[in-house]
């Protein structure tokens, strides 16, 4: 990949943006050494790895990377035979500890969702637990070698704190002693040289013998080891240094458990860093609100909104590019400041950074070609040392770049030709775009030249475009517009600026009748877009609401489908129970009757039972299906009829004509599609009536009555009456209902009240009021 692409394109300014999400020395290396890949495989498994990452962070916040060291020096340490230091052995049993932590985090996060090369990286980290487990049993959070790490520095370290505490009494004795008390500078223990010592005046020296180890800067004081104490604190040195010498022998032991698996230790810090590198890329993109781009090999670009992704959010504009699949090439006209070189780097940018693995800022469905390379002439290029123009410098950058490049590439050229003879630079701009396409490269130009203008439109494969300008205000909208060329808008701006229109009539005479047409037309097409991109936003704005509403439709259509099948089948079973407690009680009868013919020896003969039993059998109640009546095929039915649904045996109203056999009918509450075949038509509304309808203001309630009179009735018929009538009334969509059961002894109104308790249309129940009955109604308030 051209290195000077990258830099011109302001690719090492993501790749900075990237170290810093990066949490691990590891994965800062890692980030850094990030370049554009052109191998399509590998590009692609890039992104589906920032892509895992993503659905990580989504899913569990992502990995942590709490603990992990880069400890690579110490395993280069060890691996050379050298010992480790407190500080560095800590350091891998922090890592290791760390290391097992995220294979355990990812192991468990693909229990649930396909994260395969997250996984990978994962089973490739060897938990040590072991090597974790003698270090932290031998050092403690604070870097010291503990007690326990061996019996031999327990037992050695008993000693010295033996020896400590005599020398410490010892010499506590002295500076209790009375005698003493005028000697002593200060009555403390102190220590110097390792050794106990206690200050004593200079002049009281020899009181004490022993060894003087220091004085103080004046001389006046004497740090004196009393001799009483000299061997006692012999005794402790030696300890000490044998403390010493079994404190490097448990680091060496530990540096030798290092060394044997050093090698997984290397794998794992390699694996380590790059989780840390994958979850930065993801954190990159969550920041800049980037996705996933679709990749191909084809060379075709398709930017939906796509964002700089060094220009802060609310200052960029996104734009829409379409690239390599009808054109090959675009050329973008228009004044300075106008947007065009930000362009050009966009589509540069982005396109190096889905190279490497990197998701782009910009809307779902955006689609990136891996290219070959990508070749960048942008910006003021001269140079001094070389005593070239800017045209010079702009030139040799090209030659290079025709020099290399070839089908696969992407080449964008800023201000191509610009800096010499307006009629040369023309000339010298269209040979070489001519050049590009010769080889079916992939180029995106900019250039001031009105004669480019011509040349796109003569070309097939080449495109006009734009960045428009706000004449009114003098300002950019930065907003790309693909099949318009540029206006240069002199003339406008001069006048909004103030010049007399006298001067620039004239400027206007200067130019040829021809030119003066084209920018007209030019003018013309940036309204006509304009507009067309209004009505497209409108369109589809409108298009989004009408699916918003028919999904809607569709699942209250589904619910009230549940409902009414609901219904039915409690319908069905309600009349299976019924029937089969008609059964039992025929049945009972009939035992009752033979008990009876036994106890009074009565000659009743088994036909008569028989035929009692065929009697009973008779009464019960089924249910019998409606007779279906042949409906005149002519019969003309409009919404707001009354009509019969024949396989149902309700009576509805018609809401819609869907088309010439399929009518949408209201039955109580329930809408349902039913076949021109299954209508009869009973009445006619009048044109006011189905008004009413269609406007939902009516409800069917013509066909069940707001209260059920069940006075005279036992408790059991009452329920078979009720459990019928609230199916009823709630298909009707009554939302109160009386139950009319009479005072009498109560045992009725308690029956019933308990069975409506219990009742799924029930919402609640409460005595009727003076003027509603009192007590010998119950008034239902339906769900």
């Amino acid at each position: 990949m051209d290195i000077r692409g990258l830099r011109t394109l302001e690719f090492p300014k993501v790749i900075e943006m990237l170290i810093k999400k990066a949490s691990t020395t590891m994965g800062k290396e890692w980030a850094e050494g990030l370049t554009p890949n052109n191998d399509f495989q590998m590009v692609e498994v890039a992104q589906q790895e920032t892509k895992e990452a993503m659905d990580a962070i989504r899913l569990k916040g992502g990995i942590s990377f709490g603990g992990v060291r880069d400890i690579r020096v110490s395993i280069k340490r060890a691996k050379i035979g050298g010992d480790l230091t407190t500080e560095q052995l800590l350091e891998v049993a922090s890592t290791v500890y760390a290391g097992r932590k995220i294979k355990r985090f990812i192991s468990k996060l693909t229990e649930d969702t396909s994260l395969p090369i997250l996984l990978s990286h994962s089973e490739q980290i060897t938990e040590l637990g072991f090597l974790e487990d003698k270090i932290n049993a031998c050092i403690n959070e604070y870097g010291e070698v503990v007690d326990s790490a061996s019996p031999e520095l327990r037992t050695i370290r008993q000693q010295i704190r033996m020896f400590e505490g005599r020398v410490k009494e010892k010499l506590e004795q002295i500076l209790r002693n009375a005698s003493y008390q005028k000697m002593l500078q200060e009555n403390i223990v102190t220590i110097r040289n390792s050794r106990y010592v206690i200050p004593v005046k200079q002049e009281y020296r020899s009181v004490f013998g022993g060894i003087v180890h220091d004085q103080s800067a004046s001389g006046a004081t004497l740090f004196i080891e009393p001799e009483v104490v000299v061997q006692i604190n012999n005794q402790l040195k030696e300890q000490l240094l044998k403390e010493e010498k079994e404190i490097e022998r448990i680091l060496k032991m530990l540096s030798d458990e290092v060394r044997n698996v050093a090698d997984s230790l290397e794998i794992n810090i390699l694996h380590l860093g790059q989780l840390d590198f994958i979850q930065a890329k993801a954190e990159l993109a969550k920041e800049m609100k980037a996705i996933q781009p679709k990749l191909n090999q084809n060379g075709f670009l398709n930017f939906k909104k796509a964002r700089h992704p060094l220009i802060p959010a609310d200052q960029v504009v996104p734009i829409d590019v379409q690239l390599g699949k009808d054109y090959r090439a675009i050329v973008i006209t228009g004044p300075n400041t106008g947007g065009k070189t930000v362009t050009l780097k966009t589509i540069g940018l982005l396109t190096l950074m889905a190279m490497s693995g990197l998701h782009i800022p910009a809307e779902e469905g955006s689609e990136i070609a891996v290219f070959s390379s990508v070749f960048a002439d942008i910006g003021d290029e001269q140079s001094i040392e070389q005593s070239l123009s800017t045209f010079s410098g702009h030139l040799t950058n090209i030659i290079k770049i025709l020099n290399h490049m070839d089908k696969g590439s992407l080449i964008l050229l800023d201000e191509l030709g610009a800096g010499t003879d307006p009629t040369e630079g023309a000339a010298l701009a269209i040979a070489i775009l001519e050049k590009i396409r010769s080889i079916n490269a992939r180029v995106v130009a900019t250039t001031h030249y009105s004669e480019l203008k011509a040349y796109a439109y003569n070309s097939k494969d080449v495109m006009n475009a734009s960045v428009e300008f706000d004449v009114q205000t003098l300002r950019p909208t930065y907003r790309l517009l693909i099949g318009v060329p540029g206006r240069s808008n002199a003339f406008a701006i001069a006048k909004r600026l103030g010049l007399s229109e006298e001067i620039i009539d004239f400027a206007k005479g200067q130019i040829s009748e021809d030119n003066l047409q084209v920018e007209s037309m030019i003018a013309s097409l940036e309204v006509n877009k304009k507009t067309a991109e209004l009505e497209r936003l409108e369109a589809e704005k409108l298009r989004i609401e009408v699916e918003e509403l028919r999904l809607k439709l569709d699942k209250q259509v589904e619910r009230l489908e549940e409902e009414r099948m609901k219904l039915l089948q409690k319908a069905k079973h309600d009349a299976e129970e019924i029937v089969k407690k008609a059964r039992r009680e025929a049945d009972e009868v009939i035992s009752e009757l033979r008990k009876m013919a036994k106890e009074e020896q009565a000659g009743i003969k088994e036909h008569r039972l028989i035929e009692m039993k065929k009697r009973l059998e008779e009464t019960i109640p089924e249910v019998k299906k409606s007779k279906m009546i042949k409906t005149n095929k002519n019969q003309i039915i409009e919404p707001g009829d009354e009509v019969k649904v024949q396989s149902f045996g309700q009576k509805g109203i018609v809401v819609e004509k869907i088309d010439e056999n399929e009518y949408l009918v209201q039955i109580g509450i329930l809408k349902m599609k039913v076949n021109k075949s299954d209508l009869v038509l009973i009445t006619e509304k009048s044109k006011e009536s189905k008004e009413v309808v269609m406007t939902g203001i009516k409800r069917n309630t013509d066909f069940v009555k707001p209260e059920l009179d069940l006075r005279g009735s036992t408790v059991e018929d009452a329920i078979m009456e009720i459990d019928r009538y609230l199916d009823e009334a709630f298909i009707a969509g009554y939302g109160q209902v009386s139950i009319i059961h009479g005072k009498g002894t109560g045992a009725l109104r308690t029956g019933i009240q308990d069975f409506l308790r219990k009742h799924p249309h029930v919402k609640q129940t409460r005595m009727g009021q003076f003027g509603e009955g009192g007590s010998g109604v119950t008034v239902v308030e339906l769900k």
